[in-house]
This record gives C-alpha cells, structure tokens and sequence, in this order.
C-alpha cells in the first residue's frame, strides 16, 4: 500500500498523525510511506528522521495526495485539501461528520471511502478517542483554571482553595475518558468536584478518586442546581459518531455566576452547552451570559508532542489492518462512515437526516 502522511493545515493544529518509529515498520513491511515536508515539525520530529525511518519525503501536498492511496492523518481535511481528495482514497482521520455537513456531503461526491478514528470499536471501547479524551480531560482542568484567573475577566478562584479560603467547585458531565480526566485532576487539585453521568460503573469509579468527589446520576434538574454554584462546568457527554447531545441549557448557563468557565470537550461533536460555539487557540474565549466559553475543536493540538506520541501507539496497529487488509477487516466495521461515496455509519446518517 502507498501510504500518505500530509502536514495538518487546519489552523493551530501540528500534531502528526505517525511518529517515525511507527513509519519504520510500515516501511519493513513493505509498505511505500510518502511523507509531506515539515509534516511533523510541529511536534518536534524533523524530516530527516522520517528519511532516517524509510519515508519518502515529498515537497508539497499536490504531490503526497497524487502519490498515496491511503491517507493518513489527524484531523478532517478542510475545503481547501477537498480538491486533493481523489474517488480511489481510503481516508482515516478524525472525521465528527455528524456535526460537519459541508464536509460529509464533499465526501460523498468524491465517491471516496472514509474511516473515522473516533468510531472505531474494540471491545465496546473507542480506542483511537481514549488518548486524546485523555489529554482534552487534563488540558481542560488546566485551562479553565486559568480562564478564572481574574486577568482573563475569571472569577479570581483558585481550584484547590487555601486555610481561610473556599475550594472552587469544578462540575463535569459526563464521566468517560474525557471527564473521568478532568475529574482525576480537578480533584488532584484540591477542587470540589461534582460529577454526572447515567451508568453507575462510572459514578462508582468517579467516588473512588477521592473524598472531594460526588458523583451523582445524570438528571436535568440536578445537573441545572450544581451548574448555578459552578465556577468550572466542564461539558464532556460523548455518543460515538453522533452529534453531541446538549445537556446544558441556555437557561443553565444564565444562571451561572458571571467570571465562572465552561469548558466543552465535546464542541468537536457539535457540544453539549447550548450557548458553545467553536473556536481555535488564536481565539479561543468569549463570553456569553456573563460565562467565559472555551471551545477549541482540537485541544490536545496544545500539546502536539505528547498527543503525537500517544495517537501513533494506538494508531499504528489500525493503519497496519487497512494497509493489509482494506476497510472489510471486521475490527474497522465501526470506524467505516464513508464507503465509495455512500454514507457507511448510522448515527452519521441519522444526523444528515436531521
């Protein structure tokens, strides 16, 4: 297989997709890998250690795009790689098509197949999502810690409190990969954390890290009571490749303390807080109802190093089914949303009916 590794163009985003380490056994294989210039700059691996590691180093995307069949990289392309897109590629990347029509009905002309990282199913977990929920769980915490900072217009908390001085009370719904994160570290902190979520394996989970946590079921009424006494909510409900149900409402965030922050790690789904729209790191706060709102579609593109590595170690088992073995492998089934033009997934379709 000739495998292609372009350089992300998408703004404030220089993760790559495999490291050299992961290029190499590609190469001994007997795959072909054609690597875009510069394509791992951004994440401290030059081109020369591709070369070093097999990779063809070509000078542009025309080229790469021409050259490979299966297109490797992070995240969804953006209009302008569309005319790269050919209808004989294998595209696996991040994908959210279910909160991207534009994209999903370019695709679909192409007549090209994709494969979603984040629907891909193991043993009913989402192994190409998990170190990037990881990392947007931590990031989360970190950041809106600072955004309350009272510099950045924030309350002027600090998470873990002092003698003489209250805890910041940080809120989180939804307690999987990601929120099970932002928890771990709010409570490492020394926060009040409160947490939500619907199953009761998670909740069990949630009160084991510490007796700063309360982990409570994921009702509307209690979510809306816990959000009005927030100074960090952080939104983090995932269904996998559907759109982000919204779970807190205007009135929700209108009822909050003005200086609080919301972080939603889901806004790359479309997001679970009404009144989030999507931003990047060059602007990457606004306020709205008198709440700071922190949307960033690709927020482990923060820490673009340490995302890289941990994307290639699960990814390159994945990249190594499709080059072998093509997208009828039953461990893609659920990563499949685009197949020769025809949308493959059902939450996808279900959201371009909507």
């Amino acid at each position: 297989m000739r495998i292609g590794i372009p350089r992300e163009v998408k703004p404030w985003e220089a993760r790559v997709a495999l490291v050299p380490h992961a290029v190499a056994v590609l190469v001994q294989e007997g795959h072909e890998v054609f690597f875009e210039a510069g394509a791992g700059c951004g994440s401290g691996f030059g081109d020369e250690e591709y070369a070093v590691h097999g990779a063809r180093i070509v000078p542009d995307a025309e080229t790469l795009f021409r050259s490979a069949q299966l297109i490797v990289k992070v995240k969804e392309p953006i209009s302008e790689e569309w005319r790269l897109l050919r209808s004989d590629h294998i595209l696996f990347s991040y994908l959210h098509l279910a909160a991207n029509r534009p994209l999903t009905e370019a695709l679909q002309g192409l007549g090209l197949t994709a494969v979603a990282f984040e629907t891909v199913v193991q043993d009913g977990q989402l192994p190409l999502l998990a170190p990037m929920s990881d990392i947007a769980g931590r990031l989360a915490i970190q950041i809106g810690a600072q955004l309350l900072h009272a510099g950045t217009g924030g309350r002027g908390i600090l998470l873990g409190g002092l003698p003489g001085a209250e805890r910041g009370h940080v809120v989180v719904v939804g307690a999987g990969e990601a929120g099970g994160n932002a928890v771990r570290v709010a409570a490492a902190l020394g926060a009040r954390v409160t947490v939500f979520d619907r199953l009761r394996s998670r909740l069990s989970a949630m009160m084991a890290v510490g007796p700063n946590v309360t982990a409570l079921p994921a009702y509307e009424e209690t979510i809306a009571a816990a959000t009005r006494e927030a100074d960090l909510l952080i939104g983090a409900v995932l269904v996998a490749g559907a759109r982000a149900p919204r779970v807190v409402t205007r009135s929700m965030v209108r009822g909050m303390r003005r200086g609080s922050v919301i972080v939603d790690i889901a806004i790359d789904q479309g997001g679970c807080v009404e009144t989030m729209r999507p931003t990047d790191y060059g602007h990457p706060a606004y306020v709205e109802e008198g709440v700071i709102h922190f949307g960033v579609t690709n927020m482990p593109g923060a820490v673009p190093r340490t995302a890289s590595q941990a994307l290639s170690a699960v990814l390159l088992p994945y990249v190594q089914i499709l080059a072998a073995q093509g997208v009828d492998d039953a461990r893609l089934a659920g990563g499949l949303n685009v197949r020769e033009g025809r949308i493959a997934h059902d939450a996808v379709a279900s959201a371009m009916s909507s």
